[in-house]
């Protein structure tokens, strides 16, 4: 499985592509951020929807992972983040990628291991768990962490799935 990770923006989108190899392992395959420059919104969210789909053409993901929208304290800027989020999807669906939404509490705790953990912290891990030699730009960083949050919640329930196979009188047995 091909995973790409998207941290939206009105003014830099980070992505970031991860393969999920048979073993479990993840493997880095790229990153980086889209930037929009100061345009109009309209031309901005066009410069975001055809850079995603630039990414989606030359790595060839099989699943998106994009965080959620939160309620920011400013109305304007969460419409703004919303809308380069929805841009990012229409490339996304418009290749028939599968689609996940995840917050990003969620995704901290997937990759730091507490759902309030700093910028830092997560760049940090993101270059442990991928075994990067630099570390990537914040943006991207999220991305990846998007990415490696969805690889580890689709390989979890892979191996769930597996490992389930029959009912016993105290719950569910685990490769009986």
């Amino acid at each position: 499985m091909r995973v790409l990770g998207i941290d939206p923006g009105s003014r830099i989108t980070g992505f970031g592509v991860i393969e999920v190899l048979r073993n479990g392992r993840l493997q880095y395959v790229a990153s980086g951020c889209v930037r929009t420059g100061k345009g109009e919104l309209g031309e901005r969210l066009r410069t975001v929807h055809d850079g995603v789909a630039e990414v989606v053409e030359t790595y060839r993901p099989t699943a998106l992972a994009i965080e959620r929208v939160f309620l920011a304290r400013n109305a304007d800027s969460a419409l703004k983040l919303g809308q380069a989020r929805g841009a990012a999807l229409v490339a996304a669906a418009r290749e028939g990628l599968s689609i996940a939404e995840y917050t990003a509490l969620q995704i901290k705790r997937a990759v730091v291991g507490k759902g309030h953990a700093e910028k830092n912290q997560v760049q940090h891990m993101v270059k442990a768990l991928l075994e990067l030699s630099g570390t990537p730009q914040a943006d991207a960083a999220d991305a990846l962490a998007c990415a490696i949050c969805h690889a580890h919640h689709s390989v979890g329930l892979a191996s769930f799935a597996r490992g389930v196979t029959r009912r016993s009188g105290r719950g569910l047995r685990i490769g009986a």
